[in-house]
């Protein structure tokens, strides 16, 4: 298989002030035959005499095609080109050709020539087209190129697609790195006005394109997934997601609390050994706070249910009922000779449900509350003889100091029994409600394994992409902002605001883009940010942590570590407010609004806004008024936020005002925006560029009569071009003239910049 592509410089126009609209034929030259035969041809590329064309030319394996075989190369120019009608209407004007050997193409060092056009007589030269062979053999993985044939015409657009052949998985892993990831800056110099920037990632959908939306996103699928779980009830019994994050939050106090207690258990009859008041006193003190927090992370009705439905499921095995404390200290001696209260035994016969108590479980979590109480009993009755000896002994201080040496070993013998009864009792707290909240979790896996690890993996994919951009635009705002005070008391106290707009339909596959997104975008509330000081050259992000929270460590280096307020310094951890507003803009979402369903988008919508106001009720409750600057004011928001959400309730076809609306909050709440569409290329740029002319209209005094020239300039030059052609080596967005008459007004490119280009 060959696959060539072209590119032409310098072509020369019949008229000098004309501008050429250029396509290439390709014929063929059989060796044997010598009989010219045409093969394919190029798409037009307008407007330039130096164009270069996506479309290039594939002949498939079975072709005939030798090293002796000639192939010929004709330049047309295309004139009074209709683009008005359905009927396009074209007349072509020769301009020049050339021949070359498929042999010298394949056998030239860099896999290229460089051909001069000639007019039909071979005399007159008109310009030159380089021809570049596209390398069809194995990458280092053993994965094949492919290029994407249309079976018409045998033309192939000059784009690379990542597939997979059967028994080969190399470039899958590439699933989970964002697309077309870009920080777009404006820089805003005005003699008169303080200099200003504007930042802007814009990214492609974060989204399983790898895996496909046949069935949807995984909006969809966990709701699909978790109804079919609840219909599965013969088989296991379900639990909510809510439920399976609180059991796993449960396990988490156990691991972190168990520890603490029985080292302040320790340090208390260490105390009591040593016979010291003030450190009984506080090792008590202590005590009694871990083992309160304690008591209440198992204050939930989940711990008992969940208790009941093992031991329904395995009534083979029944746990003694526990040691119950004495209210009296005095009797704490009895309590050391009673049985283990965590001895299991095993009985042949099933039990019926009633021989477990489930009112049981109270009792064992209160026996800890009642075993402390006996402790602090202890200790307030030991510490109250002591000063009475005390002051007994003020006359004969030689008998005081025999009484209290005789009453030192006394304070550690009264208090052991009592302090092992509350391990003991703590213990058999523990063993419960590991079992049964191990037994919630494996529930969860037991309602559909190989489906949930399906959507686990989809769901990884998803929170991976939108992962990259959050730490990115973390990072960049955290350096852009180290001088605003304002900024970063609001990064500590309240947390960060994180906006994404996107521009995705909700018809077909994009509709399960969207549906990916909105989870992937709301699993970002799990990740939280810690800034430390970085102890090498080194600045790379450290991430730790499991699905249900990371955390990500920011190294900054010392001069700009120093520059951070004190509670961001000692590692306080700061929380991210993600949200997504999404408006479809393309021919697709019309079809949507007309003949599909919208409801994604307006549900989407909907519930972002809610997140947005509890995030904008939490910045004014916890921030001074006076920590916005003066255009900025708290009245604006507020009526800006009330704005939004009647846009949102009006159900308006392309409402893109739902967009400016959420952009303009988040600015002015120092929040980090993000751009999405499917590729961040096309429907994406013209969203940034206009909200760039906005932002320098309403904000640096742009006047409205230069509004347009100054946003078909952006979308013409500078960073949006530059970035289609970094993309598919063309300076034209994808559209053509059809799908730009569904596109609102503002989001349409000047003529020239947009033209048939493969994404």
């Amino acid at each position: 298989e060959i696959s060539v592509e072209f590119s032409c410089k310098g072509l020369v126009a019949a008229t000098r002030d004309r501008k050429l609209n250029t396509f290439i034929q390709v014929s063929v030259v059989h060796p044997a035959e010598h009989i010219l035969t045409r093969y394919s041809s190029t798409e037009i590329v307008e407007g330039t005499r130096d164009p270069l064309f996506l479309t290039g030319v594939t002949f498939p394996p079975e072709y005939p095609i030798y090293e002796e075989t000639k192939i010929k190369l004709t330049v047309y120019d295309v004139k009074d080109k209709s683009q008005g009608t359905v009927s396009i209407l074209l007349h072509f004007f020769f301009l020049g050709c050339t021949t070359f050997r498929v042999g010298d193409l394949v056998k030239s060092k860099e896999q290229q020539l460089t051909l001069t056009l000639r007019t039909s007589d071979g005399g007159k030269t008109v310009g030159t087209i380089e021809v570049n062979l596209v390398k069809m053999g194995e990458f280092e993985d053993g994965e094949m190129g492919h290029i994407t044939t249309d079976a018409q015409d045998q033309k192939c657009a000059l784009v690379r697609e990542c597939t997979t052949p059967e028994g080969l998985s190399g470039e899958k892993t590439l699933e989970f790195i964002p697309i077309n990831l870009h920080l777009q800056r404006m820089h805003v110099h005005s003699p008169r006005l303080k200099d200003a920037l504007y930042d802007v990632i814009t990214v492609g959908a974060p989204a399983a394109h790898f895996q496909g939306f046949k069935n949807g996103g995984l909006r969809k699928l966990l709701s699909k997934f978790e109804a079919e779980r609840r219909n599965t009830g013969y088989q296991c019994i379900y639990y909510s997601p809510e439920n399976t994050a609180k059991a796993k939050e449960v396990l988490s106090n156990i691991n972190h609390l168990q520890p603490l207690i029985s080292s302040h258990a320790d340090l208390l009859l260490n105390s009591a050994s040593q016979h010291s008041p003030d450190s009984l006193k506080n090792s008590l003190k202590m005590l009694s706070e871990k083992t309160e927090l304690f008591v209440h992370a198992f204050k939930d009705q989940l711990v008992r249910s969940a208790l009941l439905a093992l031991y329904t499921a395995r009534p083979g095995c029944v746990i003694k009922k526990p040691a119950v404390p004495r209210n009296s200290a005095e009797e704490g001696d009895d309590l050391k000779h009673q049985d283990h209260p965590s001895q299991i035994k095993r009985q042949d016969s099933i039990p019926h449900h009633s021989e477990y108590d489930e009112e049981e479980w109270d009792r064992v979590w209160a026996n800890v509350g009642k075993s402390l109480n006996c402790v602090i009993a202890m200790v307030d009755r030991l510490l109250e003889k002591d000063s009475s000896k005390i002051k007994e002994g003020e006359n004969d201080p030689s008998a005081a100091d025999c009484k209290v040496l005789h009453a030192g070993g006394d304070w550690y013998e009264q208090l052991y029994p009592l302090v092992i009864t509350l391990k003991d009792c703590m213990g058999e707290v523990v063993t419960r409600a590991k079992q049964s909240m191990a037994f919630v979790l494996l529930q969860e896996l037991a309602c559909g394994l190989p489906q949930c690890l399906m959507l686990t993996l989809r769901r990884d994919i998803v929170f991976s992409q939108a992962l990259a951009g959050l730490v990115c635009g973390f990072i960049i705002k955290l350096h852009t902002s180290l001088h605003d005070q304002g900024f970063l008391q609001q990064l500590h106290t309240v947390g960060l605001l994180v906006q994404y707009e996107g521009l995705l339909s909700t018809y077909s596959e994009e509709a399960g883009m969207l549906e990916d997104m909105a989870v992937g975008i709301s699993d970002l509330q799990k990740v939280m940010f810690k800034v430390i000081e970085a102890k090498s050259e080194d600045f790379l992000p450290i991430i730790t942590g499991r699905r249900e929270h990371y955390v990500i460590e920011v190294q900054l280096p010392a001069k700009m570590f120093e520059l951070l307020p004190q509670e961001i310094k000692e590692g306080k951890l700061l929380r991210m407010y993600p949200v997504l507003f999404n408006v479809g803009i393309n021919e697709q979402q019309t079809l949507a609004e007309r003949f599909g369903d919208t409801t994604l988008q307006e549900n989407i919508n909907q519930e972002n806004l809610e997140l947005l106001k509890e995030y904008y009720n939490l910045f004014t409750e916890k921030m001074p008024p006076d920590c916005l600057p003066h255009f900025q004011e708290q009245n604006d928001l507020k009526g800006l936020l009330e704005n939004l959400h009647q846009n949102i309730q009006a159900k308006r076809r392309k409402n893109v005002e739902i967009m400016w609306l959420a952009a303009t909050i988040c600015r002015k709440l120092n929040g980090v925006r993000f751009t999405c569409c499917k590729s961040a290329k096309d429907r994406t740029s013209m969203s940034v560029t206009l909200e760039q002319c906005s932002i320098l209209r309403d904000e640096h005094q742009l006047h409205k009569d230069f509004f347009i020239r100054a946003l078909d300039c952006m979308r013409r030059e500078g960073c949006r071009i530059e970035n289609v052609l970094k993309n598919v080596k063309c300076r034209k967005y994808a559209f053509n003239m059809i799908q730009l008459m569904a596109f609102p007004k503002y989001y349409r490119p000047p003529e020239g910049t947009y033209g048939k280009a493969d994404t």
